[in-house]
C-alpha cells in the first residue's frame, strides 16, 4: 500500500503478487474504488501474477487536486505511476470507468499496454441504452448515501466530506462521455478481451460491433482465433460484474497468458 506522485496528485496504488511476467493493471469504475470494483477478484489474480491496483483522482485513498476528470488524464496518471515504478508496459483490466481508461492508454498509450481486458466499455454514445443517463444531471450526493460506494468512500478517503465534489466531477464526465471512432478502435494494436453482463448498462450489440471492429465475428476453425475475445456474462448486471469472479478470473488469466 503505497502512494505515488504523479501528474500533481499523490496516487495510491496497491501491489499484491509476485509473478514474473507483465504485471497486470486494476482501474476501479467510477465512485468506486479497489475494494468495491476488485475486492472478491483482486485475490485470485494475484495468484499467479503481479497485480496494481490503483485508486484514481479523488477515488478511495487518491485525494482530489483541481482539475476535471477526463479519460485522457486519467490513463495519463497510470502512465505516470508505470513509469515511477520503472514497468515498460503492463497488462490493463478495467471495469466502467476504469475500461474507458484502459481503452484510452490502449489507443493514446499502445507501447504502455501488452494486454487490455475492457469490462463494460463502450467507444461511443450509441453504446449505452437510449435515455440511461437522462437523470444523471440530477443525481444528487445524498442519492448514493448508504450504498457500498459512499460506504468505501467514507473509510478510505483524506477527505470524507469531499464526496459530494466527486458525485459532480462524475456528473460532468457522464455529461461528455469520451468518444473513439471506429477506425480508432480498429487500430488498436493490443489484443482485447471485451466483458459484458448480458443485462449491462452497455448494449450487447455494442459490444459485438466493437469485438468486430477489433478483428472477432469470423469462424475460427477456417481462419483461426482473432486476438481478440467477447464474453457476455449470464445473469449479470453492470454492478454485478465484480462479484463474478469465480467465472472472470480463470477467463482473465488465460487471456494474459495467451
Amino acid at each position: 500500500m503505497s502512494y505515488a506522485p504523479v501528474n500533481g496528485l499523490d496516487m495510491y496504488y496497491e501491489e499484491h503478487g509476485t509473478g514474473a511476467g507483465r504485471p497486470v493493471v486494476l482501474i476501479h469504475g467510477a465512485l468506486s474504488g479497489i475494494g468495491t470494483s476488485f475486492g472478491t477478484i483482486l485475490p485470485c489474480l494475484a495468484k499467479t501474477r503481479r497485480v496494481l491496483a490503483v485508486e484514481l483522482q479523488a477515488h478511495g485513498h487518491t485525494a482530489d487536486i483541481d482539475r476535471d476528470l477526463t479519460v485522457e488524464d486519467l490513463a495519463a496518471d497510470v502512465v505516470a505511476l508505470l513509469d515511477h515504478l520503472g514497468i515498460e508496459r503492463a497488462d490493463v483490466f478495467g471495469w466502467s470507468m476504469g475500461a474507458a481508461v484502459g481503452l484510452r492508454l490502449g489507443t493514446d498509450h499502445a507501447d504502455r499496454v501488452g494486454r487490455l481486458v475492457l469490462a463494460s466499455v463502450s467507444f461511443d454514445e450509441g453504446g449505452l441504452y437510449p435515455g440511461l443517463l437522462d437523470g444523471i444531471q440530477d443525481l444528487r450526493p445524498e442519492h448514493l448515501h448508504g450504498s457500498e460506494f459512499h460506504e468505501e468512500y467514507l473509510r478510505t478517503a483524506p477527505d470524507p466530506a469531499g464526496f459530494a465534489t466527486l458525485v459532480a466531477r462524475v456528473k460532468r464526465l457522464d455529461g461528455d462521455l469520451p468518444q473513439w471512432s471506429a477506425d480508432r478502435i480498429r487500430a488498436v494494436a493490443a489484443p482485447v478481451m471485451i466483458v459484458l453482463g448480458d443485462s449491462d448498462i452497455v448494449r450487447p450489440e455494442h459490444a459485438v460491433e466493437m469485438f468486430k471492429l477489433l478483428g472477432g465475428g469470423v469462424p475460427g476453425d477456417l481462419t483461426g482465433l482473432p486476438q481478440c475475445r467477447l464474453a457476455i456474462l449470464p445473469g449479470t448486471t453492470h454492478t454485478s460484474i465484480p462479484q463474478r469472479a469465480e467465472w472472470l478470473a480463470p477467463m482473465i488469466d488465460e487471456f494474459l497468458d495467451a
